[in-house]
C-alpha cells in the first residue's frame, strides 16, 4: 500500500535508512528472519534483491548473493510467498528490486497483482525504460497501488531527471556514483556537489541515496542532502560474516546510523549500548 511509504515520508525531516540485500541469501528461508530482524533493529525501508543470473550493474559481492541464492532454489514465485509470510509481522516498506528479465519471465501483469497481493509497497527496476513504463505499465503499477522507484545517476541531466520525477511514486534512489554498487570509502567534492544540486532541484519525490553507503560518516553525508540513505553491499559482506545475525543486525544498523540517531528514533525500543 502507497500509505505505508507516505505514513514513512511524512514524518517530518527525519533522516531515513535503507537496506538492500538478496532474497535467499545466504540460505534459502534467510529472506523472512533478515526482514523481522531489520526492523527489529530499527531500519526504516527494506529493499529486497531478485537474484538473477546476469546482474550487470552490481558489484562482486551482490553478484555473488545472487549466485548463492539461485543455487540455493530461490525463485520469483517463492520471494512473493516470503514476502506474505514477512508482512504478518513486518510493518515497515518492502521493495522489491530486481532487473526486468525475471519479472517479464513471470508475467509482468501477474506479477503486480502477485507483489501487491503479498504486501509488496514498490517495485524499483533499474532496466525498465521509462518511455515503456510510461506507455504499457503505470496505469498497472497506479491500479495495483505499487511505488515505482527509478535511478538517477550524476550523469542523468536534468531534463531526464524532472522527467523521472514526474512518473515516480515513492522516492527518487540517487546513485552516488555512475559506477557499479559497493562500497568506496569516502565521497568525494563532486559527488557532495552532486546530492547539493539534487537537494535545490526541489522534486516532489523525496530522495534516497544509495551505492558506497558502509559506516556511520557515508551515511550521514550521503542524508545531508537527502532524506535518507541505501546501504547494501556492506550490509551483504557482513551477513556473510556473521555467527549470530540477530546481534549483528543490531550493531549494524547502530553503527551506521551513529549514537545520536539511534536515541531519537521513534521504532527503536532497544536501550543504547553505552
Amino acid at each position: 500500500s502507497m500509505n505505508r511509504i507516505e505514513t514513512l515520508f511524512g514524518q517530518s525531516n527525519r533522516k531515513l535508512l535503507s537496506v538492500f540485500y538478496t532474497a535467499g541469501f545466504p540460505t534459502l528461508d534467510s529472506t523472512a528472519t533478515i526482514a523481522r530482524q531489520l526492523q527489529a533493529a530499527g531500519a526504516d525501508l527494506i529493499e529486497i534483491g531478485i537474484p538473477f543470473s546476469d546482474p550487470i550493474a552490481d558489484g562482486p559481492i551482490i553478484q555473488e548473493s545472487n549466485s548463492v541464492a539461485l543455487r540455493n532454489g530461490m525463485t520469483l514465485k517463492l520471494l512473493l510467498g516470503q514476502v506474505a509470510e514477512i508482512r504478518k509481522s513486518v510493518t515497515i516498506p518492502i521493495f522489491l528490486m530486481g532487473y526486468l528479465n525475471p519479472v517479464l519471465q513471470y508475467g509482468i501483469e501477474k506479477f503486480l497483482a502477485d507483489a501487491s497481493e503479498a504486501g509488496v509497497d514498490g517495485l524499483i527496476l533499474p532496466d525498465l525504460p521509462l518511455a515503456e513504463f510510461n506507455i504499457a505499465y503505470k496505469e498497472l503499477f497506479i491500479h495495483h497501488r505499487l511505488a515505482t522507484v527509478f535511478l538517477i545517476a550524476p550523469s542523468t541531466s536534468e531534463e531526464r531527471i524532472r522527467r523521472i520525477d514526474d512518473l515516480a511514486t515513492g522516492f527518487l534512489y540517487a546513485v552516488s556514483s555512475s559506477s557499479i554498487t559497493g562500497a568506496k570509502g569516502d565521497f568525494t567534492d563532486e559527488q557532495m556537489s552532486y546530492f547539493k544540486r539534487l537537494e535545490q532541484m526541489k522534486l516532489k519525490n523525496p530522495i534516497l541515496t544509495g551505492f558506497g553507503i558502509s559506516n556511520a560518516i557515508t551515511y550521514e553525508k550521503a542524508s545531508r542532502h537527502s532524506r535518507g540513505a541505501i546501504v547494501g553491499s556492506a550490509f551483504i559482506s557482513m551477513i556473510k560474516k556473521s555467527k549470530d545475525l540477530d546481534s549483528d543486525i543490531v550493531k549494524f544498523i547502530e553503527e551506521i546510523r551513529g549514537k545520536f540517531q539511534m536515541a531519537t528514533h521513534p521504532t527503536h525500543t532497544r536501550i543504547n549500548r553505552i
